[in-house]
């Protein structure tokens, strides 16, 4: 039953984000093994829609390490351990519940052993910023922990680079890197100290590589010449190779030519669904303490009040004219959605 509830929660996803997104690019997915336990290591911009946009472009099911202050109230703490998440309590979240992730560590060194795949955010916290931010030391603690108490585990790290063209906009564009395996044994020598410092110096140079690395150093320069410039980033190795070259190597995105076109598209979509706006614009947005979270919850609604409003509608059509014209109006609104997010 769990195989088959995760089997339909990812495609009902995988659904609501071809309508959410104007373009999904998922890179080098051969790297992931197969048959091995895998540890995948990824740079964390967009709140919860990293931990979902790499579990539904994965061939395999991932358990994921959250942030545990979302798992608050009841209810939802209850659906987020159905989806195989794992709290993981930070220095904000009180210094006695630091001690609870013993046993969650535990928990991800036993799923490793067994030959499962575990997803974490090396930085320990998301930001808009197009920065890979200092590694935190806890996916080390994972990765060693494992080799000693399971020695014959042959633990993969694959590093993951989630790019996004503007992650609190709508529609969105995304693109996911993954990097290729690194085997954990090889960063394994004894001396837990020095192996630590090389684990994380090897991660974040190759988490460097996968997404658009701004330096901190001028950063709001150098992302207002970016920005000036249009690059692309979705491609984040022709941005660092513009950044490193000075702004010399770039390569610019041409100019979209039906602006005008999607903005009458989304104004349709917005009348269409005045309903769903109106409750996100007027409710749930302003309710919104952290940026970085203005896509979850905008997704949210994407996937909760809107198929229940145009089935609304559809039921009412059907009722007052007829299936014909609710079929009618379904594909039209529909029409609406695609051209609205993906022109």
């Amino acid at each position: 039953m769990q195989k088959l509830w995760l089997f339909s929660v990812r495609a009902y996803l995988k659904l609501g984000f071809f309508f959410y997104f104007k373009k999904i690019n998922v890179f080098n997915k051969e790297n992931i093994p197969k048959n091995k336990p895998v540890l995948f290591l990824a740079n964390h911009q967009n709140a919860l829609l990293d931990p979902l946009l790499i579990g539904i472009n994965c061939d395999r099911f991932l358990f994921f390490l959250t942030r545990a202050g979302v798992f608050k109230k009841a209810f939802i703490s209850k659906i987020f351990a159905s989806l195989q998440m794992l709290p993981v309590y930070r220095i904000r979240d009180g210094w006695n519940n630091l001690t609870n992730n013993t046993a969650i560590f535990e928990t991800c060194t036993k799923l490793l052993n067994k030959g499962e795949s575990v997803l974490i955010f090396p930085e320990g916290g998301h930001n808009l910023v197009r920065t890979v931010r200092p590694l935190s030391k806890g996916f080390t603690r994972i990765v060693f922990d494992t080799l000693e108490k399971y020695p014959n585990t042959d633990l993969q790290l694959i590093p993951v680079g989630l790019n996004f063209k503007n992650a609190i906009h709508f529609p969105d564009g995304t693109s996911i890197f993954y990097g290729k395996p690194i085997r954990a044994k090889d960063f394994f020598s004894g001396n837990r100290h020095e192996d630590v410092l090389k684990l994380k110096t090897k991660i974040q140079l190759e988490l460097s590589k996968l997404t658009a690395h701004i330096p901190t150093e001028n950063y709001d320069r150098t992302l207002k010449r970016l920005n000036d410039l249009n690059v692309d980033f979705l491609n984040p190795q022709q941005v660092n190779s513009c950044i490193k070259s000075g702004f010399q190597n770039c390569h610019n995105q041409p100019k979209s030519k039906i602006e005008g076109l999607r903005s009458f598209f989304k104004i349709l979509l917005i009348v269409n669904l005045f309903v769903p706006y109106f409750l996100w614009k007027f409710m749930v947005q302003p309710q919104i303490k952290e940026i970085e979270f203005m896509s979850t919850f905008r997704f949210a609604v994407a996937v909760t009040l809107v198929p229940v409003w145009v089935l609304l509608l559809v039921f009412l059509c059907v009722f007052s004219f007829g299936w014909g014209i609710a079929i009618a109006y379904l594909i039209v609104v529909l029409g609406i959605v695609l051209l609205a997010v993906k022109t």
